[in-house]
């Protein structure tokens, strides 16, 4: 059988349009802050027969409440997106970016740590009941690439790399990454 393909995405384009990506990021969003989008009822009453929940019922009006949210966080998403992007890091270097996300974790509420392996930043967000952790991640460096693309937000970092000064840009979507995890 034939994979199918994304009508977003032909064999002869290296990548999706922008409609397509931007769709994928609020998709991914809403599914990667399911609980906080849904309810903090629904975070803290979650147990093993969650496989019944109404997210898998296909419950239109709950789908359109996360519809709706998803599309709401969507400009906040393409904003981070695009500084985290404009200001890249190194890695070990990541000041600027780890002080963004600290600071988004702690108006969330949460318990922050950093300093973690040097740059690195860990938010708690403590549930209501025990239960089992969820552990979500995203790499914040970037590489010794320069910025070959004219948008408004490219790159224009310069970091040391093994003793040298270069130019500075997410090449590989860490700055995405980072972007969808604080959505």
């Amino acid at each position: 059988m034939a994979a199918r393909r994304s009508p977003a995405f032909a064999p002869s384009q290296r990548f999706l349009t922008l409609p397509a990506a931007l769709s994928a990021l609020a998709a991914a969003a809403g599914l990667l802050c399911g609980s906080a989008l849904l309810s903090p009822a629904l975070a803290q009453t979650a147990t093993p027969a969650a496989a019944q929940s109404p997210t898998s019922s296909g419950d239109p009006a709950l789908h359109a409440q996360i519809e709706t949210r998803a599309k709401a966080a969507e400009a906040r998403l393409i904003a981070w997106r695009r500084d985290i992007h404009q200001h890249p890091e190194l890695g070990n270097y990541e000041t600027r970016t780890a002080k963004l996300v600290a600071d988004h974790l702690r108006k969330l509420g949460m318990d922050v740590k950093t300093g973690v392996a040097k740059t690195g930043v860990v938010g708690l967000l403590k549930g209501g009941k025990p239960g089992p952790v969820v552990a979500l991640r995203a790499d914040m460096d970037a590489l010794p690439v320069k910025e070959r693309v004219d948008v408004p937000f490219a790159s224009k970092a310069k970091g040391k790399y093994l003793g040298k000064e270069v130019d500075v840009m997410h090449a590989c979507g860490h700055d995405t990454h980072v972007a969808i995890l604080m959505a």
